[in-house]
């Protein structure tokens, strides 16, 4: 074998001789497969590269699809909502239904159920209308219900918030705040808080919110110290934004499904909360309600136990409904549960 022919160079292939315009090439054959999604300047990761906003939105709607899919097939879920939907209307058509004052007498005391057509469930005491009175009562007790699960959402919700997001002495501060409010009993202090104000529904609603609060806020602040260190907050927190903005737009959202599943709990509480307080002759004189009727025909259980029945099965209605939409919430949002099915 000659020299020359042993000395012959062999073809080098484009690839290897330039690097860099393959990369080049890769990068535009990636850019070629999803041309509307433009690179971040900033991220190098192939994953970031070929993301677009337009995907990561659709997944997020696929995920509330999802959830909304798993709510509606769930029976126990839908039987809260019909029982739901059926307390909404007999609040909403109440003034319709039973026009005037549902405290008015307006028949013969002691009429039994059926009894009279025009008065389905009998008259109390005082000849004043059972049916009327619930229907009246629903409009109440819905309305402190989602009145004062507003007020202890907002207060947990923004010292929570806080706690969790900024920690040190802040969180130190404010878990005095909450251990402090939940070492007294909660309806004892609802009791005083009322006995103090006068009692009214005003009143009866922002003391139901100042007693409840605490529950949401050792939730939500458990939620934004497991998210503060997620990769989406140290980014957002590069970026420069500013803490509300990372507070309610990147951390708040994600935190949302454990409070929307002890928000419906929240409002069945209230509504129990509200009855009792109504029971002991602390609700409002001047409107009717479940507790109050119940109160009011107590001393009558033996000769008289539809003045009590009737009210009684109102509220477990109600509060049934609640708490079955919080078990199908909770089948929905909660993501453990997703990934078992």
């Amino acid at each position: 074998m000659s020299l020359s022919s042993s000395s012959q160079v062999l073809p080098i292939p484009p690839a290897a001789a330039h690097p860099l315009a393959a990369a080049k090439a890769a990068h535009s054959s990636t850019s070629s497969v999803e041309p509307d999604a433009a690179p971040w300047p900033n991220l190098h990761a192939p994953d970031a590269v070929r993301t677009s906003t337009s995907a990561a939105n659709a997944g997020s709607g696929s995920q509330g699809y999802r959830a909304l899919r798993v709510f509606l097939r769930n029976p126990t879920a839908m039987l809260g909502c019909g029982f739901l939907l059926a307390v909404l209307l007999l609040a909403v058509t109440a003034p319709w239904l039973f026009p005037g004052d549902p405290l008015d007498m307006v028949a013969q005391p002691f009429l039994w159920p059926g009894q009279d057509a025009a008065y389905l469930l009998g008259t109390d005491s005082m000849g004043r209308d059972v049916a009327a009175g619930i229907a009246h009562g629903a409009r109440v007790s819905l309305l402190v219900g989602v009145s004062a699960t507003l007020i202890g959402l907002s207060l947990g919700i923004g010292i929570g918030a806080v706690s969790g997001y900024f920690g040190g002495w802040v969180d130190d501060l404010l878990q005095r705040v909450v251990v402090l409010f939940q070492t007294i009993p909660s309806f004892i202090l609802l009791v005083v808080l009322v006995a103090i104000a006068q009692p009214a529904i005003s009143t009866i609603v922002v003391a139901i919110g100042l007693v409840t609060w605490p529950t949401v806020a050792r939730l939500v602040r458990a939620e934004f110290r497991a998210l503060r260190h997620k990769e989406f907050v140290l980014a957002a927190r590069a970026l420069g934004y500013s803490h509300s903005r990372i507070i309610l737009r990147e951390m708040l959202p994600n935190a949302l499904p454990p409070i929307i599943v002890t928000s419906s709990v929240m409002v069945a509480s209230a509504i129990l909360l509200e009855s009792a307080l109504s029971f002991m002759g602390m609700g409002d004189p001047n409107v009717v309600s479940w507790g109050s009727m119940i109160g009011m025909g107590r001393d009558l259980l033996r000769t008289a136990w539809f003045l009590t029945a009737a009210p009684g099965l109102a509220i477990v209605f109600a509060v049934l409904a609640f708490n079955l939409i919080g078990d199908g919430l909770n089948d929905a949002l909660n993501p453990r549960l997703s990934q078992e099915r």
